[in-house]
């Protein structure tokens, strides 16, 4: 049985594993597995705003206390404040009640350890060992030793004074203009809160979450509303997050994208200006643009590629010794400042940029020019070994000749979808999509059954 993915466990409600019955049993092997006897007992839970979280976070706070260990729930957070009051509180563990950027018809599980890093996987196997085990349920607390619940009232004002920490004493966002879209999810409290109490004039948008309408046709995944309304109120920035916020996307004063290619690439010239970039690296994965290595290494900067996947940008970071990192999507961490993808605070962090270099969006990200790149994903009815299709393999290797050094082509398995991913990065747009739907169609003849744009 393998229930954890790349981001912790995810699934459509009320399907296995996310049925009450599942998760009550995850609760008990979470309590089982991390604690410890000099720890405080504790597991704080947040959530998004999905309708099925209310369901969820019962069936996990009862398996964690009928194995003796205590809850504090803080209701609707962004995964990086779960993060973060978990390491501030001295807790156990921390749990985030969220299925990311996905529709609100899934939810999942994501844990962190007192340190605020996500699990390694001899935890995680261990727990999915425990529950898959027959007798496990029988083994729980009694009488006094039950653990509690109980709610932290005031979860969201610490986080929001831990943010606006992150940048010098004094400085504020007076005269900015800036459209928050924030996916009607975990952040539609914080991130507009946070930038008004810093000055900055907030037009805030798709911020009243009904349980549905989470991640629907808006947030970082659809940035076309964004752009709109900052070109209707004359903004200077638009910031759209996920619906657990530990992505940020921006579009600039003229309704251009500015992905999370383009927020490294201001980030880390803005630290290595100032002599404060970790080893002079940033790591991303082998989704990040070339053009972004490009202007990496003008700037003295060296980039590291890992696996596609935050976890994996994390495990390169901390073997290092290096500070920042992140992914194309927006996913961007900063061990300054929190020890997973932060959404709030990059925000901020670019904001402040902006505001001590007196300079547009559009001007800090200019200087980085992308290829063009094109992604296609491809259905399949079952997964195999890219390598052992010959037809695949022989697909792949001529659109590699053909590209050179000009252009790059990625094939991969999706972490979470039965599909497989086709990106293709090269100087002329024309030659990307050929290559990207020639490679896209043979996998489709010999794996799949149609073929969606990302």
């Amino acid at each position: 049985m393998k229930l954890f993915g790349t981001d912790g466990i995810r699934g459509k409600v009320n399907l296995f594993p996310m049925t009450p019955e599942t998760v009550l049993r995850i609760g008990m092997a979470i309590a089982s597995v991390l604690r410890t006897e000099h720890g405080r007992r504790t597991v704080l839970i947040g959530k998004d705003t999905r309708l099925s979280g209310y369901m969820i976070e019962s069936a996990l706070t009862s398996g964690i206390c009928s194995k003796g260990m205590n809850v504090t729930l803080v209701g609707p957070l962004p995964t990086p404040g779960v993060a973060f009051l978990t390491r501030a509180l001295r807790l156990d563990a921390g749990i985030v009640i969220s299925a990311s950027h996905n529709p609100f018809e899934d939810n999942g599980i994501k844990i962190f350890s007192p340190s605020g890093f996500k699990l390694s996987d001899e935890l995680e196997a261990r727990m999915e060992e425990l529950i898959a085990s027959k007798d496990f349920p029988a083994r729980r607390a009694t009488g006094e030793k039950i653990g509690r619940a109980s709610r932290l009232d005031d979860a969201t004002g610490r986080y929001i004074e831990y943010i606006k920490s992150t940048i010098p004493r004094g400085m504020d966002l007076e005269g900015l203009k800036v459209v928050v879209d924030t996916a009607n999810g975990a952040a539609y409290k914080v991130t507009p809160l946070l930038l008004r109490e810093l000055g900055a004039e907030v037009i805030s948008i798709n911020d009243k979450p009904d349980g549905v309408n989470i991640n629907d046709n808006c947030g970082s995944l659809h940035l076309d509303c964004l752009a709109q309304a900052v070109r209707e109120h004359n903004a200077h920035v638009g910031v759209a997050h996920d619906g657990d916020a530990d992505r940020t996307l921006l579009v600039d004063e003229k309704g251009s994208v500015v992905d999370g290619d383009l927020i490294l690439g201001i980030w880390a010239a803005g630290l290595k200006k100032e002599g404060k970039l970790r080893g002079d690296t940033v790591v991303a994965t082998v989704m990040s643009n070339l053009g972004l290595g490009k202007f990496l290494d003008a700037q003295g900067i060296r980039l590291l590629r890992t696996k596609v996947g935050d976890r994996y940008v994390v495990e390169e970071m901390l073997k290092g010794g290096y500070a920042l990192g992140g992914e194309q999507s927006g996913h961007i961490v900063s061990f300054e400042y929190n020890t997973t993808g932060d959404g709030p605070i990059t925000a901020l962090q670019v904001l402040y940029l902006m505001r001590k270099s007196n300079r547009l969006l559009s001007d800090l990200s200019g200087g980085i020019e992308l290829y063009p790149q094109v992604l296609l994903n491809v259905p399949i009815y079952e997964k195999k070994d890219l390598k052992s299709v010959p037809g695949i393999v022989d697909a792949i290797a001529a659109a590699e000749a053909k590209l050179g050094d000009r252009g790059r082509l990625l094939v991969r398995p999706s972490g979470t979808e039965p599909k497989i991913r086709v990106m293709v990065e090269a100087e002329d747009p024309a030659v990307a999509k050929e290559a990207a739907e020639e490679v896209a169609g043979v996998i489709r003849t010999h794996m799949g059954k149609g073929e969606t744009r990302a």
